[in-house]
C-alpha cells in the first residue's frame, strides 16, 4: 500500500471516530435534555392529582362533560400542561386502572401497557417515592410512553404517562442530520486530505525522479526544495549532501581509475623506451665483441677502436641507468636533503661549470640579490646541470644562454632562456614526459636518454615546486622553475626584468 493511502486511511479513521464521538455526545446530551424536560411536566402533571383533596375526586376524562378545570381537563381539577397525557389514579383499597384517563395522539385513544408492579422507587423529599419506566402501547401502533409512577405516603399511587412520539422523532431527525453531515464532512476530508497529502508529497516525488536520474548516471543532479522550514526541505538538504559526497567519491575513484590507467600506459611506455635506450648500447657492444672475435685482438688498430667503443657505450648505459635509478627513487618518494640552499650560488657553480665543459655555449647569471631555499642541494644542482645541457644538446654551437634567480611572491624563480630555434606549443607541453624528444632523428651523442628534463620535473614537484617551459616571440625555448622560499628568507616580491628590457633601459 503507498504512503499516500495509508496516510488518507489513517485520515479518515481518525476523523470517523471524531465524528462518531461528538454525534454519540451531542445525540446523548439532547437527548437527556429532552428527557429531563419531559420528566419535569411529567412531575408538574402528577403534583396536580397529587394532593389529598384531588385524591377524594373522580376523575373525568377528556371526552366526557367540562368539569371546574375547564375544556379538555378533568372534573375538579386544573387542565393539565399537556393535552395528550395519560393520567391513573389508584387510592388506598382501590384498584390500579380503574380510575384513569387515556391519552389522545392523532384524534386516537392510547393507553400504555403499564407492567403489574414497578420497582427501582428514589424518596423524594415529601416523603413519597417516584420512578420512571418506559412502556409501549396496549393498542397496535400506537405510541411508547414515559411513565411516571409516584408512590404517596398512603399508599396511593399517581400514574402519569405521556406520549414520547415528538421527542423521539426530534431525536431520529437528528440521527439522520447528524449522519448526513458526518457523512458529508468524511467525504470532504478525504477529498482535501488527498489534494493536501498529494501537494504535501509532491517533493517526494521530486526525491523519486532525482534519485531515478542519478541511477541513470547524472551524478550532478540535486533534490530541490532544499529548505530547513519543513521535514522534506530538511531531507533534501541531506541528500544532497549526501550526493555531492557520493559524487566527489565517485570523481576521485573515477579520476584514481584514470591516473592508474595512464600510470599504466606511461608504464608500459616507460618499459618499452628503456628497453629500447637500453638495446642500442647493447647491440653496440654486442657488434663491437663480435668483431674482436673476428680478429681485432690481433690489429693494434682495430683493437684500440673496440674498446673505445665499448667504454663510450658502457658510460652511456652507464647514464641511461643512473638516470631511471634516480628517477625510480623520485617516484617512491624517497625522502630528500632540506638544509638552507643559497640559489645564487648554486647558479653561479653550475654556469662556470658549463662554461667550461662546453664554452661554444655562451652563458650569462643575472641575479640582484641572494635567493634561499630549503632543500637537497645535490638534487638542485642536478636541475640546473640538467637544463644547461639541455641547451647544449638541442640548440647549434653559439647559441647564447641566460640564467636569472628572482624572489616573486614568496617563491624563488629560476629561469634558463636560450636564444635557439626553439619548440612550438605542443612539443613545448611534452617536453617533461620521460624519453620525449622534440627531433626523434636526433643523434642518440647529442640527443641525450630523453630523461634529463623528466628528472628535472621530478627534482622539481619534490620540493613543492613547478617547472614549465615556454616559448618566447623571437627567443628560444625558456624553462622557469618556481621553488619555495625558506620560510626565514620570505621577502619583497622582485621584479623580474628581460634581457630586452635591461637592453631597452641601457639604450
Amino acid at each position: 500500500m503507498s504512503l499516500r493511502a495509508r496516510l488518507l486511511l489513517v485520515l479518515g479513521a481518525i476523523i470517523v471516530v471524531a465524528l462518531v464521538v461528538a454525534d454519540v455526545a451531542v445525540y446523548s446530551a439532547l437527548r437527556a435534555s429532552l428527557f429531563n424536560k419531559f420528566d419535569q411536566q411529567l412531575t408538574q402533571v402528577s403534583s396536580t392529582f397529587s394532593s389529598p383533596e384531588a385524591l377524594g375526586r373522580p376523575l373525568g376524562c377528556l371526552g366526557s362533560n367540562p368539569g371546574p378545570g375547564g375544556p379538555g381537563g378533568f372534573p375538579g381539577h386544573p387542565a393539565p400542561p399537556i393535552s395528550n397525557d395519560y393520567v391513573a389514579v389508584t387510592t388506598v383499597g382501590g384498584r390500579a386502572g380503574s380510575d384513569a384517563c387515556p391519552a389522545h395522539v392523532g384524534g386516537h385513544s392510547y393507553t400504555p401497557k403499564l407492567p403489574s408492579s414497578f420497582s427501582g422507587f428514589s424518596a423524594q423529599h415529601d416523603g413519597s417515592r417516584v420512578t420512571y419506566v418506559s412502556a409501549p402501547s396496549v393498542e397496535r401502533g400506537g405510541p411508547e410512553f414515559e411513565v411516571r409512577v409516584a408512590e404517596l405516603p398512603d399508599g396511593a399511587e399517581v400514574i402519569v404517562a405521556a406520549p414520547i412520539s415528538d421527542t423521539q422523532s426530534t431525536l431520529d431527525h437528528l440521527a439522520l442530520i447528524e449522519a448526513g453531515v458526518s457523512a458529508a464532512a468524511v467525504l470532504a476530508v478525504f477529498v482535501a486530505g488527498w489534494w493536501l497529502v498529494r501537494l504535501g508529497l509532491r517533493p517526494l516525488l521530486a526525491v523519486e525522479a532525482t534519485a531515478e536520474e542519478i541511477a541513470a548516471g547524472d551524478l550532478q543532479r540535486r533534490v530541490p526544495n532544499e529548505n530547513d522550514r519543513t521535514e522534506v526541505g530538511r531531507l533534501a538538504r541531506t541528500l544532497n549532501v549526501m550526493l555531492g559526497r557520493i559524487e566527489s567519491a565517485f570523481g576521485a575513484r573515477v579520476a584514481s581509475e584514470e591516473r592508474l590507467k595512464a600510470s599504466d600506459r606511461r608504464l608500459r611506455q616507460f618499459v618499452g623506451d628503456a628497453s629500447h635506450e637500453l638495446r642500442t648500447p647493447l647491440a653496440a657492444i654486442s657488434a663491437y665483441a663480435e668483431l674482436f672475435d673476428r680478429g681485432a685482438a690481433g690489429k693494434p688498430e682495430d683493437l684500440g677502436r673496440v674498446m673505445a667503443g665499448i667504454r663510450s657505450e658502457t658510460a652511456r648505459m652507464d647514464r641511461l641507468v643512473a638516470d631511471l635509478l634516480t628517477l625510480t627513487r623520485l617516484d617512491e618518494g624517497q625522502p630528500l636533503e632540506h638544509i638552507p640552499v643559497e640559489l645564487v650560488t648554486l647558479c653561479a657553480e653550475a654556469t662556470q661549470t658549463a662554461r667550461t665543459v662546453a664554452p661554444a655555449w655562451p652563458i650569462t647569471l643575472v641575479a640582484t640579490r641572494p635567493v634561499e631555499v630549503d632543500g637537497d642541494p645535490h638534487r638542485l644542482r642536478q636541475v640546473l646541470d640538467n637544463l644547461l645541457a639541455n641547451v647544449r644538446s638541442h640548440t647549434p654551437e653559439g647559441t647564447g644562454a641566460e640564467v636569472s634567480i628572482v624572489a616573486v611572491d614568496h617563491e624563488a624563480v629560476v629561469r634558463v632562456l636560450d636564444d635557439g630555434p626553439g619548440l612550438d606549443e605542443e612539443q613545448a607541453a611534452r617536453i617533461f614526459e620521460r624519453f620525449y624528444r622534440a627531433d626523434p632523428s636526433r643523434a642518440r651523442s647529442r640527443g641525450g636518454s630523453g630523461l634529463g628534463l623528466s628528472i628535472v620535473a621530478a627534482i622539481v614537484e619534490a620540493h613543492g615546486g613547478s617547472v614549465s617551459a615556454t616559448r618566447a616571440p623571437g627567443r628560444g625555448l625558456t624553462v622557469t622553475v618556481r621553488l619555495p622560499l625558506a620560510p626565514e628568507a620570505q621577502v619583497a616580491p622582485e621584479p623580474y626584468e628581460s634581457p630586452d628590457q635591461r637592453a631597452a633601459q641601457t639604450r
